[in-house]
C-alpha cells in the first residue's frame, strides 16, 4: 500500500498532504487523540467529529489485555467497537510493555511481560503484534519496536536500535492484510548517526510510512527540534512521517516546521483534566481564583463547544465543585485547540505564510518552563 500518501503543498520543509486508508481520507499535518483503550477519556465520538478529529490512535497493549483483541474483532472492529467509523492507527504496544520495567523480559523473539491490571504473563512478539493489530482492525498498524529510555549509553541505543531492525522485518515478512498499511518505526535516541542509520535501514525495507519514535521521552527541546529537522530532511518525501508522543502546542507548530505530518499524544486531555487549558497566550490553570467570576470563555478565539456555551467562572466552578463535566468540556477546549492548531497551519502552508504564521504563534505562545514539563513527564512516565 505504499502510494497511501500525497504531498499537495509545502512551504520549505513545512508540508501539506493527503493520506488515504480504509476507512476515509486525512489531510495532514495532523493530530490523532489518543484512544488508548478504545476511548478518548471524557469525549464521547459525538464529540470528535464536531472537533474536527479525522484519526484516532488506540493501543495494541492496552487491548490486548482487555477486553482481548478477538473481542474487538468478534464485535466488527475497533471502528464498531468504538462508535467511531473514521481511520483508527494502533500502536504496537512496545512503548508500554518496555516501560514496565522490572515486570518484563526482552529477548530476540519478542517480550515477556506482567499484565498491570492482573500481573497474568503475557508474550508479544513482531509476528504476535501485528496478528493483534489485524484482529483490531487498524488502518494503520505500527512495528514493534525497542524504544530505550533517554539517558541511556550510546552502546545501548545502538543494540535497541539494531533490536527494532530486526523485528520491523519479521513484521514486513507477515504483514499481508492489503488494507492497511505498515509503519516503521526509527530509533536510535539523540545520536544523529543512530538516527541516520536506523533510517537507511528501514527505508531499504520500502514500508508505507515512517515513524520517528523514542523522543517527548525527558530529553531537552532542543535535542528533539534536531532529530524532527534530521528526520524531516531524512525520511522519504512521499511517505508520511509520524512523530510519536508529541503533543505540546510549541512542538506542534516547530515540528511541522521540521517536515513532520502525523502527531499523537495524551498530554491535551490530560491536562485538561487538571483543568490546565491551552489558549492563543499559552496554558492557564482554570482553577485559580482569576477565573472565579470571568463572565468571558476561556480563549474568546475559540470555536469549540466549551468556548462557545460557558463562561470561564462556569468551568472554575465545575472544577472546584469536582463535577464529572468539567472533565468533559476542558478536554474538548485543548483538543479542539490542537486540531484547529493543525487546520490553521496547513492554511498557512498551502498560502505560503508558515514562516509568519510560526513566528507569531511562537511570539504570542507563554511556554511553560522546560525544568517544570520536564518534571511533571518523568513523573507521568513513572506512573505508566
Amino acid at each position: 500500500m505504499n502510494n497511501i500518501f500525497e504531498v499537495r503543498a509545502t512551504d520549505d520543509q513545512a508540508r501539506v498532504g493527503v493520506l488515504n486508508t480504509a476507512h476515509g481520507r486525512i489531510d495532514t499535518p495532523a493530530f490523532m487523540p489518543v484512544a488508548t483503550q478504545g476511548s478518548v477519556k471524557a469525549i464521547a465520538p459525538d464529540d470528535l467529529k464536531s472537533l474536527g478529529a479525522t484519526i484516532l490512535l488506540s493501543n495494541t497493549y492496552h487491548l490486548m489485555l482487555r477486553p482481548g483483541t478477538q473481542v474487538v474483532h468478534t464485535l466488527g472492529g475497533l471502528q464498531d467497537f468504538m462508535g467511531c467509523h473514521g481511520p483508527v492507527l494502533t500502536d504496537s504496544g512496545g512503548f508500554q510493555t518496555f516501560s514496565l520495567g522490572r515486570l518484563q523480559k526482552v529477548s530476540e523473539e519478542g517480550v515477556t511481560f506482567r499484565s498491570h491490571v492482573d500481573g497474568s504473563e503475557h508474550f508479544l512478539s513482531p509476528e504476535i503484534c501485528l496478528e493483534h493489530q489485524g484482529l483490531l482492525g487498524a488502518d494503520i498498524a505500527m512495528v514493534l519496536d525497542q524504544c530505550p529510555p533517554y539517558g541511556l549509553e550510546e552502546a545501548q541505543v545502538h543494540e535497541a536500535m539494531d533490536r527494532t531492525h530486526r523485528w520491523a522485518l519479521r513484521c514486513k515478512e507477515v504483514h499481508s492484510k492489503e488494507d492497511q498499511s505498515l509503519f516503521a518505526i526509527v530509533q536510535g535516541g539523540v545520536s544523529t548517526e543512530l538516527r541516520l542509520e536506523s533510517a537507511a535501514t528501514l527505508m531499504y525495507m520500502n514500508f508505507d510510512g515512517y515513524a520517528v519514535g523514542g523522543l517527548s521521552v525527558g530529553e531537552p527541546k532542543a535535542s528533539m527540534y534536531e532529530i524532527a529537522s534530521l528526520m524531516g530532511k531524512t525520511l522519504p518525501h512521499d511517505r508520511p512521517r509520524y512523530l510519536m508522543g508529541v503533543g505540546s502546542p510549541e512542538d506542534l507548530v516547530e515540528c511541522v516546521a521540521h517536515g513532520m505530518d502525523m502527531f499523537d499524544c495524551t498530554l491535551p486531555t490530560r491536562v485538561a483534566r487538571n483543568g490546565a487549558l491551552f489558549t492563543h497566550r499559552g496554558r492557564v490553570n482554570v482553577d485559580s481564583a482569576a477565573f472565579r467570576q470571568q463572565s468571558s470563555p476561556i480563549d474568546e478565539s475559540c470555536d469549540c463547544y466549551t468556548c462557545q456555551s460557558f463562561s470561564a467562572a462556569y468551568l472554575h466552578h465545575l472544577f472546584k465543585a469536582k463535577e464529572l463535566l468539567a472533565y468533559r468540556l476542558a478536554s474538548i477546549h485543548n483538543l479542539r485547540f490542537v486540531i484547529r492548531l493543525m487546520e490553521d497551519m496547513r492554511r498557512a502552508i498551502v498560502q505560503g505564510t508558515f514562516a509568519a504564521f510560526r513566528e507569531r504563534f511562537l511570539s504570542e505562545y507563554r511556554i511553560a518552563d522546560e525544568e517544570v514539563r520536564r518534571s511533571q513527564k518523568e513523573k507521568w512516565l513513572r506512573r505508566r
